[in-house]
């Protein structure tokens, strides 16, 4: 006997009972970013290899370890996107939507990352994306953060998200501020954790992000980025921070919240829950205003964030919060032979034009009335609307209530959309 086929592990079927609420997050995704000027942009699932080296970094983990890639039958190195901003800058500059220009666009779909799965973390995850290009000063920053507040406030969770944020300030004093980190954490070699060593000489900046609880005395006694900021950079994160306590959205500042990558500057952001265990980060953002010059294009100021589709729709899961498919109102149609069928076939699309507050179920396969009445009932039909071969010779459809223990009654089949309009 062969094995079953089943999914691969780390990725994850949507099935039919659980699609109606993706959809909703998407429509809902989808008017926010209407209402705030922003347009979608749908960008390929699979790139050049050399495009997130370029911009995530040939040194860290998602390019050693996570990137799915593989040889195409060209020999080019080909990768499933592990993000999108780099897909979406790199189209960008490709069809010439950043020569003084502003653009605010944003995007869905699925990302690809080679690491263990586990609750809330996948190697095929979906991903709403927000990006805006050439637009300087705090404004668009607190522009993004107010969308996003404002998604959490119409899924419910507002009350159950933390906006955390920092500032990494420019290139030349992230680097010094490098140095200092290095200084203070190779004379404690031992206490860091095999991901912290691996991270000291390439990105160690990464270990301030570290959720190890025996990294945390160590991580907190650390020198502060803040303490090399110029007076620019911190005047820059004042700005900020003052904006969003007039838009009143409440927020925290953690230190310790960083971008491993050299095309980061100044702010970052985290929505962060206390719902879901070490998964705890549902969106993650931030500027990056030297990633558009890396790959070729005008210095051009950027700020963006991603949203976790999976994680978030775990929170929700978790308050109790998925949305639900609202019930219409169902009728099931029977029929008995060919006739019957192609009269049953016809009406349910005139039903469907002209009540479409009703859902219509045709019975195409036929069988006993008897069989057909138990799909009916378990369908959760109000009504059976049956056309047998008398009524298909008299053009008459006979009407029971499935819900009701009432008389079956049989009418002319051109009343029947009167009679639908006037039962609920």
């Amino acid at each position: 006997m062969t094995n079953r086929l089943q999914a691969i592990r780390g990725v994850n079927d949507v099935l039919p009972e659980d699609i109606y609420a993706w959809q909703h997050l998407q429509s809902l995704f989808e008017k926010c970013m209407n209402d705030y000027g922003f347009q979608e942009i749908r960008i390929p699932l699979i790139e050049h290899t050399q495009l997130f080296k370029r911009t995530i970094g040939e040194i860290t983990d998602i390019v050693e370890k996570e990137m799915y890639t593989f040889n195409d039958l060209n020999g080019e190195s080909i990768s499933l996107r592990p993000e999108g901003t780099a897909g979406c800058v790199r189209a960008c500059l490709e069809h010439g939507l950043l020569h003084n220009q502003q653009q605010k666009l944003w995007y869905s779909g699925p990302m690809f990352r080679h690491e263990r799965p586990q609750k809330g973390r996948y190697r095929q995850f979906n991903q709403f994306g927000v990006e805006a290009f050439g637009i300087s000063g705090v404004g668009i920053e607190l522009e993004i953060l107010a969308l996003s507040q404002r998604l959490w406030h119409v899924l419910g969770i507002a009350n159950h998200v933390q906006l955390q944020v920092n500032t990494l300030g420019e290139l030349s004093e992230r680097q010094a501020y490098r140095n200092r980190l290095v200084d203070y954490l190779k004379p404690k070699y031992e206490l860091l954790d095999e991901d912290s060593k691996k991270r000291l000489d390439k990105n160690p900046l990464r270990i301030l992000d570290s959720k190890n609880p025996a990294m945390q005395t160590l991580i907190a006694e650390a020198p502060k980025l803040m303490d090399v900021l110029s007076d620019g950079s911190k005047e820059h994160f004042q700005a900020l921070c003052q904006g969003l306590e007039r838009l009143g959205i409440d927020y925290v500042i953690n230190p310790q919240l960083v971008r491993g990558l050299d095309y980061y500057g100044h702010t970052v952001f985290e929505w962060v829950t206390d719902k879901l265990g070490s998964q705890s980060t549902i969106c993650a953002g931030g500027r990056y205003d030297k990633l558009v010059e890396q790959l070729g294009g005008a210095p051009t100021k950027a700020i963006g964030f991603a949203i976790g589709i999976e994680r978030l729709l775990l929170l929700m899961e978790t308050l109790e919060l998925v949305p639900r498919k609202p019930v219409m109102p169902l009728v099931f149609i029977m029929a008995d032979g060919d006739e019957a069928l192609l009269q049953a076939l016809s009406l349910a699309e005139k039903l469907r034009n002209e009540v479409p507050e009703w859902q219509y179920i045709v019975n195409t396969s036929q069988g006993s009335f008897k069989n057909q009445f138990k799909r009916a009932d378990k369908s959760g039909a109000k009504f059976a609307l049956i056309i047998g071969s008398d009524e298909a010779n008299k053009k008459t459809i006979s009407i029971k209530n499935m819900r009701e223990n009432t008389e079956q009654l049989t009418i002319p089949q051109v009343e029947i959309i009167a009679f639908l309009k006037t039962v609920k």
